[in-house]
């Protein structure tokens, strides 16, 4: 079974709760699947996991991985790995992900890995985070916002995965934005302009139990899709 890449359109679209939904919805239709978040940064949680991020995503798959599997490395700054390394000092280290993310795939049968911002999210001087899905040889799924200007983001990120000629499963629209496009006209425009294959759109979420997500993502995503090799 495939592993999976989830990237964005920016930073804040909403990668977690997506990769959180995903696999919960997973985890009940019988998929022993984990999580992988390479790389994280922000305020330190002063329990639990240092990223906020990988707590929520260890709470939806409900694994018991170590956390330098589930996150190798974390920087103690809201900033890119490049932008960490510069103001820190503390180098990204590919080898290691690589590594650990071989680990991880022998303990699950599929792997669901959430990038750091963008695609083009610089993690060395010369290597993005379109390096770092290319070197774990995983098909993408991008998030895209409903906010005006998604349309311009999500066609340069489609155009960068054909650049790296990254496999991309499809597009989920997260429609968290109020103000923003119209859900099924955007669907319609990103479906004619990029190409891609549209996965599903989810709506505003108020309720973020498991329950919640479950029932959201099982409803509004196209998981015969997902799953398909």
């Amino acid at each position: 079974m495939n592993s999976l890449f989830i990237t964005g359109t920016d930073t804040d679209i909403g990668k977690t709760y997506v990769s959180a939904g995903i696999a919960i919805t997973l985890r009940k239709m019988g998929i022993d699947v984990g999580i992988m978040k390479p790389f994280a940064a922000g305020i330190k949680q002063k329990t639990g996991f240092k990223s906020k991020d990988v707590q929520i995503l260890v709470n939806a798959a409900k694994v018991n991985d170590l956390e330098t599997l589930l996150n190798p490395q974390f920087f103690p700054i809201m900033a890119s790995p490049y932008t960490a390394f510069k103001n820190l000092k503390i180098k990204p280290n590919i080898k290691l992900i690589l590594s650990q993310f071989k680990k991880l795939s022998k303990l699950h049968s599929m792997i669901l890995v959430e990038g750091m911002g963008g695609i083009m999210t610089p993690i060395l001087e010369n290597y993005f985070v379109t390096h770092l899905i290319k070197d774990m040889k995983l098909p993408a799924i991008i998030v895209a916002g409903n906010k005006i200007g998604t349309i311009n983001h999500t066609i340069m990120t489609c155009i960068m995965c054909k650049k790296y000629k990254i496999p991309l499963k499809g597009i989920i629209i997260n429609n968290f934005y109020p103000g923003g496009y119209d859900a099924k006209q955007l669907k319609r425009d990103l479906e004619n302009l990029t190409n891609a294959p549209m996965l599903g759109t989810i709506p505003r979420i108020n309720n973020f139990t498991e329950k919640s997500l479950y029932q959201i993502f099982k409803k509004n995503i196209d998981f015969k899709s997902i799953l398909n090799s």
